[in-house]
């Protein structure tokens, strides 16, 4: 499922910062609900697939008001109504807090964190949690905007023979570079491997000039990187900063790959690389 590796690293966050032994979280599932689907030190399954309407419950409350709340005895609480109090129960816990995650103005997951006493839970606690929950409202909306740009370079991709205009070709290009990018911060291997893949395709498409027979320079990822950001028209100290490297690495990088490549200018470099399927 998408986003689980964010909130199983949220559930965690939440646990160690707050000391709360018990934390899970739901996601959106449209139409006004949300769906339990992580749990983190508890003692069975019984939360889990929980469908939560927004405004019932702890964390439909939550969700509905976009703010925090929270409960000392939550079987007996009169603030929340208690359409849930059967999983609440099974899992035997007390006191509850929730969290929504708000990612562009929309409610898209709640954490929640629980004893299984009916103990106070403090400012400190509480504050531990919204922490986890605005990290993990960060790393969604990465991951939703690492998501839009393989979309938008995949789309941008040419087809066999399909002639582009100098402007398209200066998109695919840009796309690349940031898709290169995007590649070095992803966590998720499947994201990461579909971004490589993307690459692949846009780089391939002005591979038809390599004659016959002529291989390809073995060129190191991070040579590539620099190649695709130079090949944007940026600066060494552009390309530093974007790629997070020191200028002098840049130079490093820059060098090695127009030795392997054969080129003695930074325009000769970028040639060779399209002309090798290397670059768009």
């Amino acid at each position: 499922m998408e986003d689980t590796a964010e909130l199983r690293t949220a559930l965690l966050r939440l646990r160690h910062a707050s000391r709360l032994p018990v934390a899970f979280a739901s996601l959106s599932a449209g139409g006004g609900r949300l769906r339990i689907v992580e749990l983190s030190g508890t003692a069975t399954e019984a939360l889990r697939g929980l469908a939560v309407v927004s405004g019932s419950g702890l964390g439909g409350k939550a969700a509905a008001l976009t703010r925090p709340l929270a409960v000392a005895d939550y079987r007996t609480a009169r603030s929340i109504s208690h359409e849930y109090d059967g999983a609440v129960g099974a899992e035997g816990l007390c006191s509850m807090l929730a969290v929504p995650v708000v990612v562009r103005r929309s409610v898209r997951a709640v954490l929640y964190g629980a004893l299984r006493e009916r103990l106070p839970l403090g400012d400190r606690t509480l504050d531990a949690a919204v922490g986890a929950a605005r990290e993990l409202g960060q790393a969604l909306a990465v991951r939703d905007a690492q998501r839009r740009a393989v979309q938008e370079a995949a789309a941008l991709a040419p087809r066999p023979g399909e002639p582009l205009s100098s402007a398209a070709w200066e998109d695919v290009r840009a796309a690349h570079g940031e898709l290169r990018r995007l590649a070095h911060q992803v966590p998720d291997p499947e994201l990461r491997e579909r971004l490589h893949a993307v690459c692949a395709r846009l780089a391939a498409a002005s591979g038809s000039e390599r004659a016959a027979g002529e291989s390809a320079a073995q060129l190191s990822p991070r040579e590539l990187d620099v190649l695709a950001q130079v090949a944007t028209g940026a600066t060494n100290a552009e390309t530093a900063r974007t790629l997070g490297l020191r200028p002098e690495t840049v130079k490093s990088y820059l060098r090695s790959g127009m030795r392997k490549l054969g080129a003695h200018t930074r325009l000769e470099a970028v040639v060779a690389a399209r002309r090798a399927g290397l670059l768009p």
